[in-house]
């Protein structure tokens, strides 16, 4: 972990993060953040639901409370495979994939009109993409720790 040479940013990063949050949340239309993610997951080629619980870092009943919802909702569909009939992949419906997209641009207005307010939307545009890297590489090694058991209490498996 770096130390800021300039505490209060961290504290100005944090609390822009907290509230942009909130913001994205409220601009989902129909769905939560946590259905976003799951269907943005399932979009990308994630289609078991014990894959989507490492991914997400979700237990297994969150996971599948999830996913029971999202069926119900018409949002997804479970596909039986023909090569292994107790194995269940999921899909994305129509109505889901549309739902997916309209999220999408219904969060990219906001990070848009967000980053129109600063002095460099490009910049600001360019370093959240940085951060976006910084987020995924974290996961990924929070991941592989907790994969090979060498995870030190609760916050390696965040």
């Amino acid at each position: 972990m770096i130390e800021p040479t300039e505490p209060e940013h961290l504290d100005e990063a944090v609390r822009a993060l907290t509230r942009s949050a909130r913001m994205l949340d409220r601009a989902l239309p129909d769905i939560s953040m946590a259905d976003f993610r799951m269907l943005s997951a399932i979009s990308d080629g994630i289609d078991r639901a014990s894959r989507l619980a490492g991914m997400l870092a979700l237990g297994k009943p969150a996971v599948s409370a999830t996913v029971d919802s999202l069926v119900r909702r018409g949002l997804l569909a479970r596909q039986t495979r023909e090569d292994d009939r107790r194995a269940v992949d999921l899909a994305l419906t129509d109505r889901g994939a549309r739902t997916l997209q309209d999220a999408r641009a219904a969060l990219a207005g906001v990070v848009l009109d967000i980053a129109g307010h600063t002095p460099d939307a490009e910049a600001t545009l360019a370093a959240l993409a940085v951060f976006g890297e910084g987020v995924r590489a974290r996961h990924q090694e929070r991941r592989a720790a907790r994969e090979n058991g060498t995870c030190a209490g609760s916050e390696a498996a965040r």
